[in-house]
């Protein structure tokens, strides 16, 4: 029977051209239309030839011809549940919601439907950015973009995240697999090993890049409805000089990129030094005033940054003599803190002093802080050692009656025309009433605490390490990805497919590369903010 093209028809919507693959399941055609409609398939009732489709009709059977409409009949609404008063055991909660690891609050697994591991990873990370799980629930398929695959596309994440924040047990994003291999045929690729056809692994970042795009063109901002969610997310905006050394002409060029990439050589060692690469450009251009094409070297600078900035490790090129990605194994570092102040022109660089300043001030005050509670601690610590010799040395002269204790000695006054010693700094903090107490001179101007007002809710440039997506094994097309994300809380989470392992900050600074373990593909970084 091969596969076959039908309409089906739900309410007054009618979807078109939906595809069956007679090689596969029911259970799959009606994960389909539950990605299209929100209809669960234990829900969906298809009228077919001799009754109803089951999950396991054989497709033979059925008698459906190409372009034939499908009457489906279910509601999207979700199921009534019990009150919400009475107390629940989790032991009469269904299974796939019993949190049994206690790992639940940070989401739940995906099941890898064959070689999947490159979606289940880019998932993870998207479901990680919380501001576009908002856009994400507010999200509705518009009427008559049924039949548009980015929609499609998008409305099947949508349940995914759903299912995600409802679930404990792993997820099976059928739907989603489904509407991905529709949009992007090249994920639908088969290979066959040992007699058996199954799908082909895939590159990470091609899935991650191809869904930011479908997210683009289809989810629009809560608060603004002509703002793409994922422009205002990620959109990184930059300024290309370039100049032509034989005829002196300049151009420059705006563009919006959704990410940075960090190229790789011999003399790259970090991540700073890899952007700085990969912000370079040299390339050959048609020269008006030549009138022929000629060298044009210059770079790009960002002109204003994103609430979250994605890092491309380029660690893969492809080799002609193979035929095949090959993969840069080499060590480089990144920071949980990214600094891009120094890839900022100069317009941003302004905008951003004076969040700087504040943050410089805040962390100072902080450091001062530390400082003054080691001295008091110190001071504290060295007042009661003191104590305890005089007390000693007092017992060993005779009874209190006897002789004075040494702390109610009076202490003799100097000679006549002799200064009395200045108390030191350890005794000065220690006294109660703080009038000599020595402490780091304040910053001379605005206070920290004006600075957190002036510029509270403004970017400083820093951005913090959110989420990771990995790769081990020599080749993109196989191997295997894996995604490590940061939670709310600050705990570190590995999602490797449908398992979830809690991981140290150490792990995930390890993911550098230099070795055949897991290294950084893609880092996802959050801008730090001022905080008032």
């Amino acid at each position: 029977m091969g596969s076959l093209k039908v309409d089906v028809k739900w309410g007054k919507e009618v979807f078109k051209n939906i595809e069956i693959d007679a090689n596969e399941p029911p259970l799959m055609f009606k994960n389909q239309l539950f990605s299209l409609t929100g209809v669960a398939p234990e829900r969906q009732k298809i009228m077919v030839k001799g009754g109803l489709l089951k999950d396991d009709t054989e497709w033979a059977k059925a008698g459906i011809k190409p372009g034939q409409k499908l009457m489906m009949m279910g509601t999207a609404d979700v199921v009534p549940t019990a009150p919400t008063g009475n107390q629940v055991f989790m032991e009469d909660l269904p299974e796939e919601e019993q949190d049994v690891t206690g790992l639940a609050k940070y989401g739940a697994g995906l099941q890898n439907m064959g070689n999947t591991c490159y979606m289940n990873s880019t998932l993870q990370c998207f479901y990680g950015v919380r501001e576009l799980r908002t856009a994400m629930d507010s999200y509705t398929l518009p009427q008559g973009s049924s039949s548009q695959p980015d929609h499609r596309l998008a409305h099947a994440a949508k349940g995914v995240f759903e299912d995600l924040q409802r679930l404990s047990k792993p997820v099976p994003p059928l739907g989603f697999w489904m509407m991905l291999r529709q949009a992007y045929p090249q994920f639908d690729a088969q290979i066959s090993r040992g007699g058996q056809t199954g799908f082909q692994q895939q590159d990470a970042e091609e899935c991650w890049t191809n869904l930011m795009h479908s997210l683009r063109t289809s989810v629009k901002d809560p608060s603004d409805a002509t703002m793409s969610i994922v422009d205002k997310l990620f959109g990184v905006k930059l300024r290309t000089s370039l100049k032509c050394e034989e005829s002196g002409e300049v151009i420059e060029e705006d563009t919006t990129a959704l990410s940075l990439k960090c190229n790789i050589s011999i003399e790259v060692n970090d991540l700073s030094e890899g952007l700085r690469l990969g912000l370079k450009d040299d390339r050959e251009k048609n020269s008006e005033a030549l009138g022929r094409s000629a060298l044009f070297a210059g770079g790009s600078k960002i002109t204003e940054l994103p609430p979250y900035l994605t890092v491309q490790m380029v660690r893969f090129f492809f080799k002609a003599d193979v035929q095949q990605k090959a993969k840069i194994l080499r060590k480089v570092n990144f920071p949980m803190v990214l600094d891009t102040y120094e890839f900022a022109s100069e317009e941003l660089k302004a905008r951003l002093a004076g969040p700087r300043s504040s943050e410089a001030a805040v962390e100072e005050e902080a450091d001062q802080a530390s400082k003054r509670q080691k001295r008091e601690a110190q001071a504290k610590e060295d007042k009661e050692a003191a104590d305890k010799a005089a007390a000693k040395k007092a017992a060993k002269a005779g009874t209190a009656s006897e002789t004075p204790a040494a702390s109610d000695a009076t202490t003799p006054s100097p000679p006549a025309g002799t200064a009395a010693p200045a108390p030191d700094a350890a005794s000065s903090a220690a006294k109660p009433d703080g009038d000599a107490e020595l402490v780091d001179a304040q910053p001379s101007g605005t206070s920290a605490a004006e600075l957190r007002a002036k510029y509270a809710g403004q970017p400083t440039g820093r951005y913090d390490l959110t989420a990771v997506l990995t790769h081990k094994g020599r080749s993109a097309d196989s191997g295997h990805y894996v995604a490590w994300v940061k939670q709310p809380d600050g705990t570190w989470v590995q999602f490797d497919d449908e398992e979830l392992i809690v991981r140290k900050q150490d792990e995930v600074l390890a993911l550098s590369g230099g070795g055949d373990w897991h290294m950084a593909y893609l880092l996802l970084y959050r801008q730090r903010m001022v905080q008032a």
